[in-house]
């Protein structure tokens, strides 16, 4: 009876062990499936086409509203007719205060051509808008910078950690997106497949 007992528990050990690793292998697959380059992502998590949608369909962004430094409410609908750069960040985030020189750099060359949205995740508390004004002003940036003073982007967005990216064709759909830190190489290749 004792042999038997022990024999059952190796079998619900295995079984659950067999159960992980088919887990964790079929969740890579789904994961790695999404990566189309360096690091990006075709669409986030939340809005990724079913397994019955063509991989062709465009996948609209969420809107919201926030406020830009004069506290006027604005869309990111208002931004359609030209590609955007939808960014997620905060003063107290140091991979985002690393990427800010690239967004820079990259607001000079292409500010024309692409909207920049960085948006500063202000909760009022941790963030607000004088401590993010202050940050960009002390830095010398001038790419415009919008406020969720209401979390309503980050609610859409379902961002719960900083820096995010999103890059949007001028009709507002999702090309493609990344968690961390941009580089200027990621940065270039985002811009490429907007404008390319």
């Amino acid at each position: 009876m004792e042999k038997t007992y022990k024999l059952l528990k190796l079998l619900i050990f295995v079984l659950a062990f067999a159960v992980v690793i088919a887990g964790a292998y079929l969740l890579y697959n789904r994961l790695s499936g999404e990566v189309s380059l360096g690091g990006f992502a075709t669409a986030p998590q939340s809005t990724q086409a079913t397994s019955d949608e063509t991989e062709a369909a465009a996948q609209p962004a969420p809107d919201f509203t926030v406020y830009d430094k004069d506290n006027n409410p604005v869309k990111l609908s208002d931004f359609r007719g030209k590609p955007v750069i939808l960014n997620f960040w905060a003063s107290w985030c140091g991979p985002c205060i690393s990427e800010m020189p690239e967004f820079q750099e990259f607001y000079d060359q292409y500010g024309e051509d692409i909207h920049f949205v960085l948006v500063n995740l202000t909760d009022g508390s941790q963030e607000t808008v004088e401590t993010a004004s202050k940050f960009i002003d002390e830095q010398g940036y001038t790419f415009p910078i919008y406020f969720d003073s209401d979390l309503d982007a980050a609610a859409a967005y379902g961002v719960n950690a900083v820096p995010v990216s999103y890059f949007l064709d001028a009709e507002g759909n999702f090309v493609v997106w990344a968690q961390g830190a941009l580089t200027a190489d990621m940065l270039q290749q985002g811009v490429d497949l907007l404008l390319g």
